[in-house]
């Protein structure tokens, strides 16, 4: 795997979602270390903060950009997307990076379950979005952060029944959001075939961040706990992300899944074109936007 040097992002421009902790905080500090200038979407605006002065304290000549944005509601992602507009010309890679571990059942005020709002249905709506400003860079990226959790995952066509509280469980909803990532991808990629524009997706490893907290279930905890000495950093968990972002061999490769910087195995069901363009459909429904 090569290793860019520094600087050779200079004049691109790069979002990453979820840049206040973890992954993305990585992620975002090392395209700015390279030269990008950084477009750095959070929620929390202290946690945005001190992430923004912590890469600048590392990364004097960081370029940064901070939005803050709930994701989890739709109408947060179009204005996001339309101050974006307004404010770039091109977007060069776009990093869906950000997500939640489900705690308890959870409708968004728009009335989505909060995990399938926040790690799917932001992800379709943001990127259709900024696709204008995608294909106006020379070569756009779109990388989004899927997991090896989508081999326990399925795609439910009705919304009524992922809304339904009593056959809700926190495992099958993170597991079918990330599911939804790969089918995403894969559509997209499709869609996208004769543009400049790539689409990939990846799992990062299992990465010690703040996904687990104190409002997380107990059976959560249970799982999350005894794993904890087996994680990796959040530093070795973005060098699959900042592979597909910057790497030079990967420019033309689309619609693929990668562990570890290496194209990886999905499950059957993430590679079936049926249930992609049905996921597609749906998103469209829920999102009202289509490509």
């Amino acid at each position: 795997m090569a290793v860019p040097v520094p600087g050779f992002l200079v004049g691109k421009t790069a979002l990453v979602t979820g840049a206040s902790s973890g992954i993305g905080l990585v992620t975002a500090r090392e395209l700015a270390r390279r030269g990008a200038r950084v477009i750095m979407v959070a929620r929390n605006p202290d946690k945005a903060e001190r992430a923004r002065t912590a890469i600048q304290f590392t990364v004097p000549q960081a370029r940064l950009d901070v939005r803050l944005c709930d994701l989890s509601l739709l109408s947060n992602v179009r204005q996001l997307a339309q101050d974006l507009a307004r404010d770039y010309s091109q977007l060069d890679i776009l990093v869906n990076n950000a997500g939640i571990m489900p705690g308890p059942f959870t409708l968004t005020a728009e009335g989505h379950e909060l995990s399938w709002a926040t790690n799917h249905l932001s992800v379709f709506a943001l990127t259709q979005l900024l696709l204008p400003l995608l294909t106006a860079a020379k070569a756009g990226r779109i990388v989004t952060v899927a997991s090896e959790a989508h081999w326990l995952g399925e795609i439910e066509a009705s919304q009524e029944v992922r809304n339904d509280p009593e056959k809700y469980s926190w495992l099958t909803a993170y597991a079918d959001s990330k599911l939804a990532n790969i089918l995403f991808t894969n559509e997209l990629a499709y869609r996208l075939e004769l543009t400049n524009v790539t689409a990939n997706c990846l799992h990062p490893g299992m990465v010690n961040t703040g996904l687990v907290h104190a409002g997380s279930s107990w059976a959560m905890k249970a799982l999350w706990w005894p794993a904890k000495p087996f994680m990796i950093s959040p530093e070795r968990g973005a060098q699959t992300t900042l592979y597909l972002a910057t790497a030079p061999e990967v420019a033309k490769v689309s619609g693929s899944y990668f562990k570890n910087s290496r194209p990886g195995r999905s499950s059957a069901r993430a590679q079936n074109r049926t249930d992609a363009a049905r996921l597609w459909r749906i998103s469209e429904e829920e999102t009202g936007l289509g490509l």
